[in-house]
C-alpha cells in the first residue's frame, strides 16, 4: 500500500464570503489545519488575494485549496461562480502552486455550530467564522487525500477554467 502521505507539505485554506475570506494552514507535514485569519473581500485592489500569495509563498505551501459552496442539491449558484472566479485569480497569481476547489457544502452551518457549543457567543462569531469554515475546508481535504492517496477535488487553472480530472 502507498503511504497516503505522499504530499507532505504546507497547505492554505481559502473560504470565500461576499464580504470576507477566511484563510486557514496546515503544518508543515499537512496533517492538521489551524485558523489563520479573516481577510476583507477587495474587489478593487485584490489585496486579499495578494495576503493569501504572500502567505501561500511565506510557508513553502504545495498547493491552496478553496471551497466550492454547492448547493444542496449538488448544482452551483452565484457563490459558487464567485468562488470558482476567486480561486482562478489566485491560481492567475501563484504559478506553480496548485489551487484546488473542494465541496464546502454547510461549512459555515457548521462553523457556527461548532463556534457556539464551544462557548463562542452570536455576536462574537462574526469575526471568526469564516477562519473557521476554512479550517473545515481545508481539514476535510487533507483528511480526503489521507484517506484516498489522491488530492482531493479539481483542479483550477489560472482564469478560472476546470481541469479534468483522470480517475486512477
Amino acid at each position: 500500500m502507498s503511504d497516503p502521505r505522499a504530499r507532505p507539505g504546507a497547505r492554505v485554506g481559502v473560504d470565500v464570503g461576499n464580504a470576507r475570506v477566511g484563510v486557514a494552514a496546515s503544518d508543515a507535514s499537512g496533517v492538521l489545519a489551524h485558523p489563520v485569519r479573516t481577510l476583507a473581500r477587495d474587489a478593487e485592489t485584490d489585496s486579499d488575494v495578494d495576503a493569501i500569495v504572500a502567505l501561500t509563498k511565506e510557508l513553502e505551501a504545495i498547493e491552496v485549496v478553496v471551497g466550492l459552496p454547492r448547493l444542496l442539491s449538488g448544482q452551483e449558484g452565484e457563490a459558487a461562480r464567485i468562488a470558482r472566479d476567486y480561486a482562478g485569480r489566485l491560481a492567475a497569481r501563484l504559478g506553480t502552486v496548485e489551487v484546488r476547489m473542494v465541496d464546502e457544502r454547510l461549512t459555515t452551518v457548521d462553523a457556527h455550530r461548532r463556534l457556539r457549543d464551544s462557548g463562542v457567543p452570536g455576536r462574537g462569531q462574526r469575526a471568526v467564522v469564516d477562519q473557521a469554515a476554512a479550517v473545515l475546508i481545508l481539514q476535510s481535504a487533507l483528511d480526503t487525500e489521507a484517506l484516498s492517496g489522491r488530492p482531493p477535488g479539481e483542479t483550477v487553472t489560472p482564469g478560472g477554467k476546470r481541469k479534468k480530472e483522470r480517475r486512477r
